[in-house]
């Protein structure tokens, strides 16, 4: 059994930042590792992860499986009955799986082209990428760094993004699907797995509060702020100057509600320390937070405010 963790003060309300010396910045190694999924059909979302994303299935045990390339896990599937899937809350947005180059994610989108899997590639200039659905609606992103094309910035709230030359973008244009082909040659097949080397890049959550999340995931949990667009609606944060770890929005509406218990989605995200120093750094900061979490023999699983799941583990 878990062991439930509660705040140490009581009779205060919860604080989103630790009231601290100096600003803390998590360790430049954390990275995001599995997302946590409650599915309907365990079978058929192996089958769509397996046959149309190309992730091998690690492991299966009754209700619970776990996919990925073949190392850690990059999801992990529990299989709950009579879910619904409802929409307008918080939870997840989408969680991102990059590849390691231009050519494995004209494989994967090759695939999905094959299977006749809708999806829609775009261009963010730093990051080639396309998105879809699973077939609970659960939202992915498969992607490739390409930061020799350009960069992106959040500039006095507002997103933009430049090609190399300097040419403004606005990091959402159509991704040129006929030149990434162009790195698939005849002799690559399209039912190959994904290569060891893809992981998962980043998650994207829906928040009810831009400011009450960024509070937390950067307050608390010490990644940095890389951008904040309030009109949009959006933020991002991460550790070593990656572009973004955690998207941030409240495209679902500010004061989004969490899905009820019988929801398909988000159980929880996966957050990796380097080592357990680091780990207990940052469960210090949530004890000083005031928030409550779990002890689990995977980790300290708690919540942000807006009640998203946040496993909390060294990969050491």
């Amino acid at each position: 059994m878990p062991q439930i963790v509660s705040p140490k003060v009581r009779g205060k309300k919860m604080m989103t930042q630790p009231n601290t010396a100096q600003e803390y910045s998590v360790h430049p190694a954390t990275r995001m590792g599995h997302v946590a999924l409650t599915v309907a059909n365990l079978e058929n979302q192996i089958l769509f992860y397996e046959k149309a994303i190309g992730l091998k299935l690690h492991w299966r045990e009754g209700n619970k499986a776990g996919l990925g390339s073949g190392g850690a896990d990059l999801l992990q599937l529990t299989e709950e009955p009579n879910l619904k899937r409802y929409r307008g809350g918080t939870g997840l947005y989408h969680f991102a799986i990059v590849l390691p180059n231009r050519r494995e994610l004209a494989i994967v989108m090759a695939r999905l082209f094959a299977l006749k899997v809708p999806n829609s590639p775009t261009d963010h200039v730093m990051t080639k990428t396309t998105y879809l659905s699973d077939p609970e609606g659960n939202g992915i992103e498969l992607y490739c760094e390409s930061p020799e094309d350009g960069s992106w910035t959040i500039k006095d709230g507002n997103y933009e993004a430049r090609w190399a030359d300097g040419t403004w973008s606005d990091g959402r244009e159509a991704l040129d699907v006929d030149a990434l082909f162009k790195h698939i040659n005849e002799e690559d097949k399209l039912d190959t797995p994904v290569p060891a080397e893809t992981r998962m890049g980043h998650v994207h959550l829906h928040v009810r509060d831009i400011d009450e999340a960024v509070g937390f995931y950067h307050g608390v949990l010490g990644f940095d702020v890389m951008g904040v667009s309030k009109g949009i609606g959006m933020a991002f944060v991460s550790a070593g100057g990656y572009h973004h770890h955690i998207g941030l929005n409240t495209w679902n509406g500010r004061g989004a509600p969490p899905p009820p218990p019988d929801a398909v989605g988000l159980r929880f995200v996966t957050v990796d320390y380097p080592n357990p120093s680091v780990l207990a750094q940052v469960t210090a900061r949530v004890e000083t937070a005031g928030i409550p979490y779990n002890k689990t023999d995977d980790g300290y699983l708690l919540h942000d405010p807006s009640q998203n799941g946040v496993l909390l583990r060294s990969i050491r």
